[in-house]
This record gives structure tokens, C-alpha cells and sequence, in this order.
């Protein structure tokens, strides 16, 4: 484990806040949807829509009729931050309990169930490699990604220790037309849409 002398961490801790800082500034005024990684601000221009959005409210709508009624598949603000990682993410559809949405400001990551990604068709790297990296370093136990360009998708859980920091240890990958199992909870993937050519 490397431990950063304080001034290091104070530099990046600076160095998080301006970058929050400026989202804030530009927030609604520049199209695309913005999060901070540990290599700095993610810009994906294109606003989601169409067979994104579907999916998304599709998997909500599923998880949320087999859930029990003090959880949520919810698919809107805030950002989950985890400001000591110098990450900010904002999941497609959070698994979570209503009491831990009920908050100030961003989600705590450690009160998530579950973070689901459905990936873009213009940054399918921030999904399928920089958030299978943030997500267990900011302690999400399950990270689920649906991937409408090919299909196909990937259910990641078992948090552990690795030289390059935490890391899920197991991936069960799976493709449209399979149920999908996410925590306690399985749910069809029949039916969701994928992306034009």
C-alpha cells in the first residue's frame, strides 16, 4: 500500500475541488453528461437518449417490481462522489434504499447495492474500462454494464485487494435474451433495445 505524503493528498484534493468546482459552473449550460475521474473531468458530448434511456428505465422498471418497497433501481441525480478517491460517477440506474437517496448533496458510493451502466455509443471505454476501475475503488459491491452496441453485457462483484488497488474479482458476462441476475434480484434481459448501425 503506497501512502501519499499529506501535501500530495492536499494537492489532489485541490485539484478535485476545482475540477467539481467548474462541473458546477457549467452544469445545464453545456450539453453531455460530466464526471470526474481519478485522470480528470469525462466528457461525454452526446446527451443519452433513445435506446440508452429505454434501457435504463427498462432495468429500473424490472428491478423495482421484484425489490423489496424500501429499495429503489433509480435512475436520476445526484452524482454518487467519493471525494477522498477524487471521484464523482453518475450511474445510469442506481440499486440503493430510499433513506440513503434521502440526502444533501451527492450518494455516499458505500450505500449503493449496485451501480448499472448502459453503455454509450460515442465513450464505450468509460464504461467497460474507467468505471470497472473507479467503481470498486470507490466500494461498490456490484457493477452491472448493458451494452447496446453488441448485446451483450457483465455482472462484476467480489471487491479485492490487487497491486493496481481494488478490483473485481468475478465477471459473469451474459448477452440479451439471458436473465440477468443482480444481487438478490434476476431479471429478464428479453426486449431490450439495441443501437442502430
Amino acid at each position: 500500500m503506497t501512502i501519499a505524503p499529506d501535501h500530495a493528498r492536499q494537492g489532489a484534493s485541490h485539484l478535485y475541488r476545482a475540477m467539481r468546482n467548474f462541473l458546477q459552473s457549467v452544469d445545464d449550460t453545456l450539453p453531455g453528461k460530466f464526471e470526474i475521474t481519478k485522470e480528470g473531468i469525462v466528457h461525454d458530448m452526446m446527451s443519452p437518449g433513445g435506446p440508452h434511456e429505454v434501457t435504463a428505465a427498462h432495468i429500473s422498471r424490472r428491478l423495482e417490481k421484484i425489490m423489496p418497497d424500501e429499495l429503489l433501481a433509480h435512475t436520476g441525480a445526484p452524482d454518487v462522489e467519493d471525494e477522498p478517491e477524487g471521484i464523482m460517477r453518475h450511474p445510469d440506474v442506481m440499486v440503493l434504499a430510499w433513506a440513503d437517496l434521502n440526502v444533501q448533496g451527492s450518494i455516499d458510493p458505500h450505500t449503493l447495492i449496485a451501480a448499472i451502466e448502459v453503455v454509450s455509443k460515442s465513450n464505450p471505454n468509460n464504461d467497460w474500462v474507467t468505471k470497472m476501475r473507479d467503481y470498486p475503488l470507490m466500494g461498490v459491491p456490484i457493477y452491472v454494464i448493458f451494452d447496446p452496441r453488441t448485446g451483450e453485457g457483465a455482472v462484476l462483484t467480489d471487491i479485492h485487494s490487487t497491486p493496481d488497488g481494488p478490483r473485481y474479482a468475478t465477471r459473469k458476462d451474459f448477452v440479451y435474451g439471458e436473465d440477468v441476475t443482480i444481487g438478490d434480484w434476476t431479471i429478464p434481459t428479453e426486449g431490450l433495445p439495441r443501437y442502430e448501425s
